[in-house]
């Protein structure tokens, strides 16, 4: 088995269930410090700030620094900065979307906006989706932090950012530009951070449509876990397979 010089990690279904841990994460964590091999968290998940992840992440005794940890929010943040100065937005997410906007400089509004910006949020509602439908309309550039339509939970799957995307894309007839998985933006940020090539890294996740989706478009070898949303039935179904596939962590030796 190819030994790897870098780790690209998923964090919902890989590391974590909703607010229970997947018990094989922390030893797999702890092989690679061990073995000290470079890992980065990347996740689609666009609720949380980097900080609220590492936070998260220490109360199941994973250690993580902020650095450590990509989110689908910050992507986005970058790809208006890099797009317009001085850029608007209207936003539908959480905290760690809100935030990365506005650490950038975007100015959040509901006044002719440049940008509408979907991220996942747990409080939704008609009149902010109806809002959306009608920037989009009027000529705002649609933006998704990640299609992930089932999120895993500890209680099992619920409707995850993609759920809500679609119907937004569905009514504006308007497709999104989409900036975390399985686009391979995140991914090449990644690479880049860790100065690593494509052929030395590997991609890890639980959801084919998203994690190993992304590794295979950045040109990563993959693993999928078995412990979220695809299993290896659901696997069969595709025609190009990811590299590896396991039930749990416990299983890959690094």
């Amino acid at each position: 088995m190819k030994r790897y010089q870098a780790y690209f990690i998923d964090l919902d279904g890989t590391m974590y269930r909703g607010n229970d841990p997947i018990p094989e994460a922390k030893g797999f964590i702890e092989r690679l410090k061990e073995k000290q091999i470079p890992y980065l968290f990347v996740t689609n998940n666009s609720s949380r700030t980097p900080e609220r992840t590492v936070e998260k992440l220490a109360s199941f005794g994973i250690e993580a620094e902020v650095g450590q940890v990509l989110t689908p929010s910050v992507a986005a943040a970058n790809y208006i900065n890099q797009q317009k100065e001085n850029a608007t937005a209207f936003a539908i997410g959480e905290i760690g979307l809100t935030s990365a906007l506005e650490d950038l400089g975007v100015e959040l509004t509901d006044q002719d906006p440049d940008y509408v910006v979907v991220g996942i949020d747990r409080h939704n509602t008609y009149d902010k989706l109806k809002r959306a439908c009608l920037h989009i309309q009027n000529g705002a550039t649609f933006l998704a932090t990640n299609p992930d339509i089932r999120v895993p939970t500890e209680q099992g799957l619920v409707p995850g950012n993609g759920a809500f995307v679609n119907l937004i894309a569905d009514v504006s007839k308007t497709e999104p530009i989409v900036v975390g998985k399985p686009e391979h933006h995140m991914i090449q940020v990644a690479l880049r951070q860790l100065d690593i090539e494509p052929s030395d890294a590997i991609m890890v996740g639980d959801n084919y449509q998203t994690d190993i989706q992304a590794g295979i478009q950045a040109g990563l070898d993959t693993l999928h876990v078995e412990t979220g949303v695809t299993s290896k039935d659901d696997l069969k179904q595709y025609d190009i397979q990811p590299t590896y596939s396991v039930t749990t962590l416990a299983e890959w030796t690094v």
